[in-house]
């Protein structure tokens, strides 16, 4: 075994191979950027080597550097992690040449799995079932358009390098073509230096099923049993589970074989996966799975493969690294109940997934029901930089309603103030009625979105709680401080404020007035200020932001968080943020936000598509953003003509930023 690795990246997947790497006695060193210089994993590692810049191209993707760091520190082997270099092959030669053990499959293996034209191919050859497709080296718009309309339409198109959803774009429409080609070459040539792509079948109710592989240096491959994976947005993952619905014997000894024989092709040692695309329409049947890439590295969805095995696959990628054998034959392997995955993230769901920004002014997890896997603490920020991922939650239960059920109670005790979450999104997928049942398939998120997605309107007591929170208004219960008093006192009536509430598009204006020691009325200021009913809370207790009140006999105790100009109220499962408003800035004049193009967060302009004194209608792309790895069209609000564009190709900018301005069209 080794006694020092370096781990090549950050967050949560850092703080994982740390905690690993720790209990088998094998010290660690961390890589940082700018951003990261005050991360968990630099906190967590034995040491810490500053490698650059903020922007990964300026640190994380800078393996010189990295390889460098090991050797100054002692390393003998690097860990990539996933994303970032963990599945370049000219990294991996480097780290070799250097001297260094990359704990990871060999460049050849990578080179094999790299290009998903090329190993469909080899897969063809090694009799493992593919997607009918394209996969030439063609790439032209005529040659693409002519495949896709042999193949017929629904087609995907997908950058031939890369995963994540990167570079893909489903095309149901003939005439959507060539603009679908021309985004998903961008964004594949953006996110992994190659813009070449192949074009494959849709399948009508596919289902995203995979197999966890693992070899060794001794020719011994096995499989770790599946995970299906189709809960998908923008073909990227949100829940994960093992094992599959509906999976039966017959099912899962064809694909774990095929899976196997995908890796014996290429001679694979260290952690994989084989991800089948499956046909679901009457069931899981075994002659209905298709081979659509592998990822040679470990993936973000492992966690679920380890609680139903029991097996730490960071210490088989050691293992395995430093020379051992595979710790257990295949017939040894077994798997015991049910795992699901949840994938948390700092996104506005209301807004398309838009990644978020924020300082963590609260973060608090639900510790005794879930494994917990994060690289952030309460008072970190989430950047532009990276991946807005928060944690992954896991859960396991004996079957499979068991632990779904789990999962719904360890999200909703999970606390997340001071940035957008989709924590609501993903309680109202676990609790979805075909979800539940294991009616399961990569476009059960797109049809249900509106219904997943919904706002739900806050509770009458979480409004009136919001209201005296506002004004700290609980603080009389610990004090009788006449000069504590004063504010709230007026001559000859109970004591009254006025507090104004902000949730969603709803406004608030309420009176808020003690009747007695501990008891207050909240109520609208005047008519029509609030649909809140008047309400009388008693204050039962108010202590480090947790306050307890009793509304017709009924105590709840809430967790009350006051951030910036927002106020969060946590409980019963739900989490709740009012704004504050500053009622004395002035407000827009009609139709100013429309005749402005604001970038929605930080990130870099990547295309223009008009220039000024261009006439646009409404909802016509204007301008291509890429932010957090994400790239996203901004569209015109109205009909009107470009006045200006303040930005160029390649710039980048700030949230809130103006990046072109309308005028109205010429009567």
């Amino acid at each position: 075994m080794f006694n020092k690795i370096l781990i090549a990246n950050r967050g949560e997947i850092a703080c994982r191979v740390i905690r690993t790497a720790a209990r088998l006695g094998v010290r660690t060193v961390a890589v940082f950027s700018d951003a990261d210089q005050s991360a968990l994993h630099v906190e967590m590692a034995d040491q810490a080597v500053h490698i650059g810049g903020s922007s990964v191209a300026e640190s994380y993707l800078k393996g010189d550097r990295i390889i460098q760091a090991a050797l100054d520190t002692g390393a003998e082997a690097i860990h990539p992690g996933y994303g970032f270099l963990s599945e370049n092959p000219e990294f991996v030669d480097a780290v070799e040449t250097a001297g260094l053990v990359f704990i990871g499959p060999t460049a050849t293996a990578i080179r094999a799995m790299g290009l998903k034209d090329a190993a469909k191919s080899l897969m063809e050859k090694s009799g493992v079932p593919v997607v009918p497709g394209y996969h030439g080296e063609a790439q032209e718009l005529v040659v693409l358009a002519g495949k896709a309309n042999e193949i017929g339409f629904p087609v995907l198109i997908k950058a031939r390098a890369g995963g994540g959803g990167k570079g893909m774009r489903l095309v149901e429409d003939p005439k959507d073509f060539a603009e679908a080609l021309s985004a998903a070459k961008r964004e594949g040539k953006a996110s992994f230096g190659d813009g070449r792509v192949l074009v494959e079948k849709f399948i009508a109710s596919p289902r995203h099923i995979e197999i966890q592989v693992f070899g060794d240096n001794f020719d011994n491959v096995v499989h770790l049993y599946e995970r299906d994976c189709s809960l998908q947005r923008r073909h990227q993952k949100v829940i994960e589970e093992a094992p599959a619905p509906g999976m039966t014997d017959e099912m899962r000894e064809a694909m774990g074989q095929a899976a196997v024989k995908a890796a014996q092709a290429i001679n694979y040692s260290g952690a994989g996966t084989i991800e089948f695309i499956v046909d679901g329409t009457d069931g899981l049947q075994p002659d209905r799975f298709f081979f659509m890439e592998m990822n040679t590295r470990l993936q973000v969805e492992h966690p679920v493969t380890e609680m139903i095995t029991g097996l730490d696959l960071v210490e088989w990628q050691l293992r395995v690294a430093s020379g051992e054998k595979l710790p257990l034959a295949q017939e040894e392997i077994k798997a015991d109940g049910w795992a699901f995955e949840a994938r948390l993230y700092a996104e506005d769901t209301q807004k398309g997934f838009l990644p978020a920004t924020g300082t963590l002014a609260h973060l608090k997890f639900a510790e005794h029901e879930a494994r917990n896997e994060s690289g952030v603490r309460q008072g970190d920020t989430i950047t532009p930089f990276y991946d807005p991922m928060i944690a992954k939650i896991v859960v396991k239960g004996a079957d499979r309603e068991t632990a779904r059920l789990k999962m719904v109670s360890a999200l909703e005790r999970t606390e997340v103030v001071g940035t957008t979450t989709n924590l609501a999104f993903l309680v109202a997928l676990m609790a979805h009625e075909g979800f539940a049942s294991g009616d399961v398939d990569t476009g059960l998120i797109d049809r249900e979105l509106d219904r997943l997605n919904r706002l739900g309107d806050a509770p009458d007591h979480f409004i009136a709680a919001a209201a005296l929170a506002a004004i700290d208004a609980q603080r009389d219960v610990v004090s009788t401080e006449p000069f504590e008093l004063l504010g709230l006192w007026a001559h000859w009536t109970a004591p009254k404020r006025v507090v104004h509430l902000m949730y969603g598009e709803e406004s608030h204006e309420l009176a808020v007035a003690r009747i007695d020691d501990g008891k207050w009325l909240v109520s609208p200021y005047r008519d029509g200020s609030s649909p809140l009913p008047p309400i009388t809370i008693d204050i039962v207790s108010n202590a480090g932001g947790t306050l307890r009140v009793q509304i017709d006999g009924i105590v709840t105790t809430m967790r009350t968080i006051r951030h910036e100009d927002n106020l969060t109220i946590i409980a019963e499962g739900m989490v709740h943020t009012f704004g504050l408003p500053d009622l004395s800035a002035a407000d827009p004049e009609p139709g100013e936000i429309s005749d402005r193009l604001i970038a929605p967060m930080p990130g870099v302009i990547k295309q223009i598509n008009v220039k000024a004194g261009v006439a646009v209608l409404c909802e016509a792309p204007l301008i291509v953003m890429e932010a957090m790895k994400m790239e996203m069209t901004l569209t015109a609000a109205r009909d009107g003509v470009v006045e200006e564009v303040l930005v160029l190709e390649g710039q980048q900018v700030s949230d809130g930023d103006i990046l072109l301005n309308l005028e109205p069209v010429p009567e």
